[in-house]
C-alpha cells in the first residue's frame, strides 16, 4: 500500500470544508491512517516549501499556509498518490476537471484548497516533515 500526504490548506478548514473533502478520498477506496489539525508554524512551513525559497510567490504561500489552521492527513491505498492527485484535480481550480477538489472548492491557484504530494520520495519526506515518521 502506498500512502501520501494531504494538507487541507487554511481557507478549506476557515469554510469548514474539512468533512466534504476526506469524503471525496474515502469514497474512492483511501484509507485515513494519520489525522490532526494545527497551525503551521513557520519553520515547518518552510521545510516543506523548500523548494520555493527565493521565488516570487514565496512569501504570500508562507503567509497563506500559516494564516490559520489547517489539517495534515496520510493517506493509504494503491496508487495513493496518482489517485489522490487526481481527486484534487490541477493546481488552478480553472484547469481542474469538473468534480475535483479544486474544482469545487478551490478559490484560486494560490488558494487551491489541497496539496498532496507528488511521488514517493516528495511523501515520504512530507509524512516526515508533519508527522515525524
Amino acid at each position: 500500500m502506498e500512502k501520501t500526504l494531504v494538507l487541507i490548506k487554511p481557507d478549506a478548514v476557515e469554510r469548514n470544508l474539512i468533512g466534504r473533502i476526506l469524503s471525496l478520498y474515502e469514497d474512492r477506496g483511501l484509507k485515513v491512517t494519520a489525522l490532526k489539525m494545527l497551525n503551521a508554524d513557520k519553520e515547518t512551513a518552510m521545510k516543506h516549501y523548500e523548494e520555493h525559497i527565493g521565488r516570487p510567490y514565496f512569501e504570500n504561500l508562507m503567509n497563506y499556509i500559516t494564516r490559520s489552521p489547517l489539517v495534515a492527513l496520510v493517506l493509504e491505498g494503491d496508487d495513493a498518490i496518482a489517485l489522490v492527485r487526481e481527486i484534487n484535480g490541477k493546481t488552478d481550480p480553472l484547469e481542474a476537471a469538473d468534480g475535483t477538489i479544486r474544482k469545487l472548492y478551490g478559490e484560486t491557484k494560490t488558494y487551491n484548497t489541497v496539496h498532496a504530494s507528488d511521488s514517493e520520495e516528495s511523501a515520504a519526506r512530507e509524512i516526515e516533515i508533519w508527522f515525524g515518521r
